[in-house]
């Protein structure tokens, strides 16, 4: 199973890349995760927004296992962390691993996608 998680942060200018990894990759399951605002972000392959509200570290890495926790249905997934800041993809990886989920960094580079 090709799965993604892909973290959107305030910054819409980082959204392009989340937009293209979805756009080229070919997902099976499409999980973006992002605040209140990052809702605004529009996609039309089919996907699960989780909405994180904590702003401390420790209670965003607890938030984000607890609403993971089942989503990802294999053992390892593809995370995009091109949007948002080192607290956000701190709390996002240590609650992968923490359930656990192997993670592979994504990137969209100007030769596609590839995983790091």
């Amino acid at each position: 199973m090709t799965e993604l998680v892909a973290l959107l942060s305030t910054g819409e200018g980082t959204w392009a890349q989340v937009a293209g990894i979805i756009k080229q990759g070919d997902w099976e399951n499409i999980i973006l995760i992002g605040n209140e605002f990052a809702k605004r972000f529009q996609i039309d392959k089919p996907h699960e927004f989780i909405e994180i509200s904590s702003t401390r570290l420790m209670d965003m890495k607890e938030e984000l296992r607890e609403k993971l926790y089942n989503k990802i249905k294999g053992t390892e997934a593809a995370l995009s962390i091109a949007s948002g800041d080192g607290k956000e993809h701190m709390a996002l990886i240590s609650a992968l691993l923490s359930i656990p989920v192997g993670v592979r960094f994504t990137a969209l580079t100007k030769d596609g996608i590839v995983m790091l």
